[in-house]
């Protein structure tokens, strides 16, 4: 493993107020240097991109909020400024695109509804009005669009292929994410005084699906997202949240290296390793939260960018190159660690709902009742799976 920069030295706050830094762990300075190499990613467009240059709507609004929280607004706004400018008519943005060209015309429904969680967390941070209001339509629009694929059940199909037909299954960590994105939406539409109830009961139902449906979803139990997006996205709560978590902990949790990709490859990633630092931060668990953001920083680069992963049995970043997304990743755990702007606490808002009804005690503590019990086929009373 290859050794950190510099983190050995005293570490404490400096550089700019307001942006976040971890005792012992990152300075505020070091977290700014992470999120200028993001910026320095920015294409002309506004879009910032995985390495070989396209963009998807899902990482480029976490860069976006990566951007807001290091200060940096000028590129925030330009990331926002593209997504309202490149979204379709059908409130979707494609899967996949190159520059100016629609590389994959699919839409990928957790990647269509994450700006919400985007615009929701750029007016915590800055509280800006203007903003929210100019970007509620935006917002309006893609969660219709998100909504199209909902099951009846009440878990949302992967994506809508480019000739419309929806796919014909759902991904636990997409619907996971997609929890967390209708929440932020429902508080966006609260905010600007459109309340949508509808909306509040597909999300109160796919938090019950989620946590007691696990037939609903394909099965992809390989990939550690799978194992900790339910915590993150906010569905599983509670006592089956650190249930969750503790079963499949030595799976995935390589010790001094990091959370792996999936659980059968020696490759630990430095984007699951933030993520669950974040799910952890969600339940309470700061300590464990905080002993894995500092185990990650081998990926840490001279310049503040990140290595994407770490192959531990070869000894070498895989794959070879820096991600916007890493980086991210590890601001927003950053700033969730030392509460430092006012979204530090999104994800763990990311709970439960006003109609949602959760067990409190025994077994089934944080599990979710059925919004719509014919739905499912559930009696409106809480049930283990």
């Amino acid at each position: 493993m290859p050794a950190r920069d510099g983190l050995a030295c005293r570490l404490g706050r400096s550089g700019p107020p307001g942006v976040p830094w971890v005792a012992g762990t990152v300075t505020s300075d070091q977290v700014l240097a992470t999120g200028q190499s993001i910026a320095a990613l920015q294409q002309p467009t506004g879009a910032i991109g995985w390495p070989d240059g396209h963009a998807d709507p899902w990482n480029h609004t976490e860069c976006a909020m990566a951007l807001t929280v290091c200060g940096l607004t000028g590129p925030a706004r330009r990331a926002y400024q593209w997504l309202a400018r490149t979204q379709r008519a059908d409130g979707s943005w494609p899967k996949r695109t190159e520059g100016t060209v629609i590389a994959d015309a699919a839409a990928e429904s957790n990647q269509v509804a994450y700006p919400a969680v985007g615009v929701w967390h750029e007016l915590l941070v800055t509280g800006d009005e203007e903003f929210a209001a100019a970007m509620w339509p935006m917002v309006r629009r893609a969660i219709t669009f998100v909504l199209g694929l909902r099951t009846p059940r009440g878990e949302f199909r992967w994506q809508r292929y480019p000739d419309g037909r929806p796919a014909d299954f759902a991904l636990l960590a997409g619907c996971s994410s997609i929890h967390q994105s209708l929440r932020c939406a429902i508080a966006l539409a609260g905010h600007v005084g459109s309340q949508q109830p509808e909306w509040e009961l597909a999300a109160d139902q796919l938090a019950h699906v989620i946590c007691c449906h696990p037939e609903a979803f394909a099965d992809k139990s390989r990939f550690s997202m799978d194992w900790y997006y339910p915590v993150l996205g906010g569905a599983v709560r509670g006592e089956a949240a650190r249930r969750r978590l503790r079963s499949r902990w030595d799976e995935f949790v390589e010790p001094g290296v990091g959370v792996r990709c999936v659980s059968d490859e020696p490759w630990a990633t430095g984007a699951e390793t933030c993520e669950l630092v974040l799910a952890l931060d969600a339940i309470g668990d700061r300590e464990t939260a905080a002993g894995l953001y500092a185990t990650i920083q081998h990926l840490r680069a001279g310049d503040g960018a990140y290595w994407t992963g770490w192959q531990f049995v070869n000894q070498a970043h895989f794959p070879n190159e820096r991600s916007s997304w890493t980086a991210a990743a590890m601001v927003l755990a950053a700033d969730a660690l030392s509460s430092t702007t006012n979204g530090a606490g999104l994800f763990r808002a990311a709970g439960p709902g006003s109609h949602e009804t959760r067990s409190g005690t025994g077994a089934d503590a944080g599990r979710v009742a059925p919004a719509d019990p014919a739905a499912c086929g559930c009696t409106p009373t809480l049930t283990s799976t």
